[in-house]
């Protein structure tokens, strides 16, 4: 009937509805630097393993430790977060020197942190890195 007040559960569906909308819009802002993660950088030094693990020309991906390694030239290595600063994800594949983060399709230069493929804008945080008796270690005092 016209005029009439919406039903209580009426409303209350339309309330809900509206909250789980808000939440999945925020899950995919653009506008996280960071993603998700309080720490996408290690806060203490991670060991890698062997060095020689890492191609030259290329690089790894240490998912466990949310990091890739790159090693432009023999004995140089660059080591960034390999969480997505979109949305938070973690690469889940390296391909040539592009990171490719599963959720949203964003790709990474592996050997400079740059976003080369959105919705990602920002570029991966660096992480020190340095190699320890044949062994790559990754993070503060690295």
């Amino acid at each position: 009937m016209p005029g009439q007040p919406a039903a209580r559960r009426t409303v209350l569906k339309g309330a809900a509805l509206a909250g789980a909308a808000g939440l999945g819009a925020a899950a995919c802002s653009t506008e996280s630097k960071l993603g998700h993660a309080q720490n996408p950088t290690p806060t203490a030094p991670v060991e890698l393993g062997a060095a020689d693990a890492v191609p030259v020309g290329g690089a790894k991906l240490y998912r466990e430790q949310r990091l890739v390694v790159s090693c432009p030239a023999k004995g140089q290595y660059r080591a960034f977060s390999a969480q997505c600063t979109h949305a938070g994800c973690v690469f889940d594949k390296v391909e040539g020197v592009e990171g490719n983060c599963p959720c949203h399709g964003s790709r990474f230069d592996v050997t400079t942190g740059k976003a080369i493929k959105g919705p990602a804008t920002a570029a991966l945080p660096e992480v020190p890195v340095k190699v320890t008796d044949g062994k790559l270690v990754a993070g503060p005092d690295a």
